[in-house]
């Protein structure tokens, strides 16, 4: 196994799957078994998770909302969405523990690298709700900030793409895909891999980071194994 402690970072849309807003209860399965499957081959598994499938804090500064009230507002509703992976995942017999950047005690322990890192020991999942638990964070930052903290092999995002392209391939036929790129490469060519604070975050702490289709079966442990799905960016 090519990378054994890993933080899977998930977008909160993708969990809406083919509906308009919030979760599709069959997309949570999908990525529940997606997660059990690399479970059960070894892998250690943390997980964070978007929150705009319910509400984003730049989306409340659009509407004309106070923006650090509005990403207290994405930090929780990512602590939604972390909620119904956890569910999930036990609903299937596992043990999962969730943690939070934000003081919630009635659900989520606070989290702490020593803490995480000894749960994932204990081989349980670790879900990390909450965001950085700081307004102005991005939870792509959160997810660098939580693999650095817990010395993990790898962040792996999960997305509706196949890897990074050279432009948008919804958009652009003929975009390329790139199956390896340096960090200095993608901050050149302005390729918006995470934003820049985790993209900073990841090159100074020398943190891979692998973009692929999550919601092709199988990907998930494929990748975790070393097989060359999707695009690797590190030094």
């Amino acid at each position: 196994m090519k990378y054994q402690r890993i933080v899977l970072k998930l977008s909160g849309e993708a969990l809406m799957g083919s509906q308009h807003y919030g979760i599709d209860p069959q997309r949570l399965k999908q990525y529940a078994d997606e997660v059990i499957e690399a479970f059960y081959a070894g892998a250690q598994l943390a997980i964070v998770i978007g929150g705009g499938n319910i509400f984003r804090g730049l989306q409340g500064l659009q509407q004309g909302m106070d923006r650090v009230q509005g990403d207290y507002m994405g930090m929780l509703a990512t602590t939604i969405n972390s909620l119904a992976l956890q569910s999930t995942l036990q609903k299937a017999d596992m043990k999962v523990s969730l943690l939070s950047g934000l003081y919630i005690d009635r659900i989520a322990e606070s989290m702490s690298g020593s803490k995480a890192v000894e749960l994932l020991e204990q081989r349980h999942i670790v879900i990390i709700s909450g965001g950085t638990g700081n307004p102005f964070f991005t939870t792509d930052s959160a997810a660098a900030l939580r693999a650095v903290e817990i010395q993990a092999d790898a962040i792996l995002k999960g997305t509706r793409v196949d890897g990074i392209y050279s432009a948008d391939p919804e958009k652009d036929p003929q975009a390329v895909k790139y199956t390896h790129l340096s960090f200095e490469q993608a901050y050149n060519e302005k390729l918006k891999v995470m934003d820049l604070t985790a993209f900073t975050l990841c090159s100074e702490n020398n943190m891979p980071i692998i973009v692929f289709d999550m919601n092709k079966k199988g990907n998930l442990l494929k990748v975790i194994q070393g097989e060359a799905i999707g695009t690797t960016v590190s030094h």
